[in-house]
């Protein structure tokens, strides 16, 4: 199911760009006060919420998570249960009650905060269906060090933990469904859904990529304790970066080469790098972006990973540095760290772009690895 779900994710992102950056691109022609402008912004609002559910089938995939950003769960909680998924999810729960328990100089870990943020809102709503007719979920974080391996529903290895624990007064799980509350579209009705069948799956692919393991107890009648178990990390939390001025990522006639097998991508992309002030050249393939570069150049190529039929990003950005080893390259991708990303970035291309394509996404990218 994990391969079907990332093939699907995979055209779904490729539809998605379209829904998500032409709106994008029209905003910035539209005079502020047309009437238009909040049409299209619930268009483009639509379509981001749909790219969440495309998340959720490449965490299942085991194929949509980076985990680079230096986090603390403190604030990820925090920020969830401010979150209109909370205040949506207690509309339908108004009984349901989550109180916290935040252990107060909490270690830093590294992750997704997106997928993080996902996973407690799917933990909170499992929790708030356990519970129909009201309750409490408890949710606690907890610097912890292990010095020797702990043995509950994942084998946990010694070493220093940040642990975040939901504990709901529910209903509780019985044993042979705890075995598989983690299953795919498990349908029993105690076991909640996040309204994709996915909810509780998305968790367990999220932990795992994050190298982390949970821990389950529950008793019927009486309520059911997760408990989530991250690596710690003594890196420092980044200073938060506000949106940059369009005028930071702007070109200067710099030209790119797009190569992306879908045509929308190719049109998308190459608006938005003609609105930063890029020259632009497109092509359909691997193979027709290697006899591109053999009479003309670029400075940069946006490279999409996954092409079909013909050769891939990989073998493309292969072929293109046996012939120019010093061409610039940039990668998009709607997976994230596949073997191929980093493959073509051990032979020297830049940073990857996740799809859909946003204006700042693509620019800064671009600027960047022109600057290098």
């Amino acid at each position: 199911i994990g391969t079907l779900a990332g093939g699907v994710a995979h055209d779904l992102n490729n539809i998605l760009s379209g829904i998500v950056s032409y709106p994008e691109l029209i905003l910035m022609d539209l005079p502020k006060d047309s009437p238009l402008r909040k049409p299209i912004l619930t268009i483009q609002k639509s379509g981001e919420k749909a790219a969440v559910i495309v998340q959720d089938l490449l965490t299942l995939a085991r194929r949509g998570v980076s985990i680079t950003d230096v986090l603390n769960l403190n604030h990820i909680i925090s920020e969830q249960l401010k979150s209109p998924e909370f205040e949506k999810l207690i509309s339908f729960y108004p009984d349901v009650k989550a109180k916290t328990d935040l252990e107060k100089d909490l270690l830093n870990i590294k992750g997704s905060a997106a997928h993080l943020s996902k996973s407690v809102m799917n933990i909170l709503s499992n929790a708030a269906e356990a519970m129909p007719g009201g309750g409490t979920v408890l949710i606690s974080t907890e610097n912890l060090y292990l010095d020797r391996p702990i043995k509950g529903y994942n084998h946990v290895e010694s070493g220093e933990y940040v642990t975040v624990t939901f504990s709901d007064t529910g209903m509780g799980i019985p044993e042979e469904d705890a075995k598989r509350i983690f299953e795919p579209f498990y349908t029993k009705k105690v076991m909640g859904r996040s309204g994709t069948g996915l909810g509780m799956a998305v968790v367990w692919g999220t932990v795992k990529d994050h190298k982390g393991y949970i821990d389950i107890q529950s008793m019927v009648g009486k309520g059911t304790t997760f408990t989530l178990y991250f690596p710690v990390t003594r890196e420092e939390i980044a200073k938060d970066e506000s949106l940059l001025p369009i005028v930071d990522y702007m070109g200067k006639g710099e030209l790119i080469l797009v190569v992306d097998d879908v045509e929308e991508q190719r049109e998308i992309a190459t608006g938005m790098l003609r609105k930063l002030g890029y020259s632009v050249t497109s092509v359909s393939s691997g193979e027709e972006a290697v006899e591109y570069l053999k009479t003309d150049s670029a400075d940069l190529i946006v490279l999409d990973m996954i092409m079909d039929p013909g050769i891939n990003g990989r073998e493309t950005y292969e072929r293109i540095i046996s012939l120019y080893p010093n061409q610039k390259a940039i990668i998009a991708s709607g997976f994230s760290e596949t073997d191929d990303v980093k493959a073509a970035q051990k032979l020297g291309a830049g940073q990857y772009i996740k799809k859909p394509y946003t204006l700042e996404k693509i620019g800064i990218a671009v600027k960047d690895e022109l600057k290098k």
